[in-house]
């Protein structure tokens, strides 16, 4: 039997493109979003309570990464590109059902007139205008297992790149986005499979294009652009 699931969120960060998104929640503890509830779904009595949690769980539509086919095996980034896992051994958004999971920190809960009530969130890891399908209450006692075994991924868990960004251009950003931008970057938005030093990318955050290369662990920031 066929199951669809509705709309009840979307959620507004500063990432208009995939590229340059933490590969986890709670990777930049500076990155915030607020989840704004689709209309039906305003009754300011469904969140009655969740001030009391410090972090929620969110299901979510991996909406760019939708497939009519499925493979059962992903290349990870962190590996290369090159080796295959199961794809019920990793995170990627290539899955039979292209569902998410994320959590994040609930920084506040606002009463607005226009969209109701909004829940203000931090350590995002999601595209802009991301479809929510559900949120629940993280519980410590529950959810966080200490002794858990982090798989192939535990040896990326320090991994972070030096930034240099000057300051003539870094001033060109909103003050209370440049700390996460800065981590953004040191989280190392490559392909794990792309080393040429002399290649440029290109990471648009928070109503900007940022221009960078990387060279010896170095992420070095060269031009901003306003969008």
């Amino acid at each position: 039997m066929s199951q669809t699931f509705e709309t009840i969120a979307y959620i507004r960060t500063d990432f208009s493109e995939k590229f340059g998104i933490p590969r986890q929640s709670g990777r930049v503890k500076e990155l915030t979003g607020r989840i704004v509830f689709a209309p039906q779904y305003r009754n300011p009595e469904a969140v009655r309570e969740i001030e009391g949690f410090s972090h929620l769980w969110l299901i979510f539509d991996f909406s760019q990464s939708h497939r009519r086919e499925w493979s059962p095996t992903v290349r990870p980034p962190r590996l290369g590109g090159n080796k295959r896992v199961g794809v019920f051994a990793s995170r990627s958004p290539f899955r039979p059902n292209p569902i998410g999971l994320s959590c994040v920190k609930l920084e506040r809960v606002e009463h607005t007139e226009n969209e109701g009530t909004v829940l203000v969130v931090s350590g995002v890891d999601l595209l802009d205008n991301t479809p929510i399908y559900d949120i629940k209450p993280y519980l410590p006692f529950a959810d966080c297992v200490p002794y858990a075994k982090g798989g192939y991924a535990e040896k990326f868990e320090d991994y972070k790149l030096k930034v240099s960004f000057p300051e003539e251009l870094l001033s060109q950003i909103p003050e209370n986005k440049r700390q996460a931008l800065v981590n953004c970057l040191s989280e190392d938005p490559r392909p794990s499979y792309q080393e040429d030093s002399e290649r440029v990318y290109s990471m648009s955050f928070a109503g900007f294009d940022v221009h960078f290369k990387v060279q010896n662990d170095t992420v070095c920031v060269f031009s901003v652009e306003k969008l």
